[in-house]
């Protein structure tokens, strides 16, 4: 069991810690990740657990470890941004600037050919995903895309008319 072990984590630690960097771009955590993952690979073979295929189970124990880690990261706290410079607090003015940027906004809205409205109010209207979009419309996501860049540059153009 020993033997197997050591030969796999000669085989494959580099592949895996390619594997945890990509998904962290972390060098250091993907360091941890990649020890993590062949430490749980030695805890589940030592309790006589038998693994088909050795290569699988290590991205499988690596893939669980960076889900775990993106689920336990902390999102950053408003008193932090606040220290590093952002301005949180708004006034009056501003308020009615976004308000009324965001009535001539719908107003271009209106002037779009139906596919580019329909796709620029499920996007950024209703904030649903390119998948979710495409299950609507059966388009592809490409096509998808593709619409939305060019309704993006359609309403930049009826709001620069206005």
């Amino acid at each position: 069991m020993q033997k197997i072990f050591i030969e796999s984590y000669e085989a494959h630690s580099d592949a895996i810690f390619r594997y945890c960097y990509f998904k962290t771009s972390d060098r250091e955590l993907a360091l941890d990740l990649t020890q993590e993952t062949f430490t749980k690979t030695w805890h589940y073979m030592s309790s006589e657990n038998e693994i088909e295929n050795i290569r699988a189970f290590l991205y499988r124990v690596a893939g669980n470890l960076v889900i775990d880690y993106h689920r336990k990261k902390k999102p950053t706290s408003l008193d932090i941004l606040q220290e590093e410079g952002f301005d949180l607090a708004t006034n009056e003015h501003e308020n009615q600037f976004r308000t009324l940027l965001g009535e001539e906004i719908m107003a271009g809205l209106t002037k779009l050919d139906g596919i580019y409205k329909e796709i620029l109010t499920l996007r950024f209207v209703e904030d649903l995903s390119i998948e979710e979009i495409e299950k609507i419309t059966g388009l592809s996501q490409n096509n998808i895309s593709v619409r939305i860049h060019r309704a993006l540059e359609k309403l930049k153009e009826i709001m620069n008319k206005n």
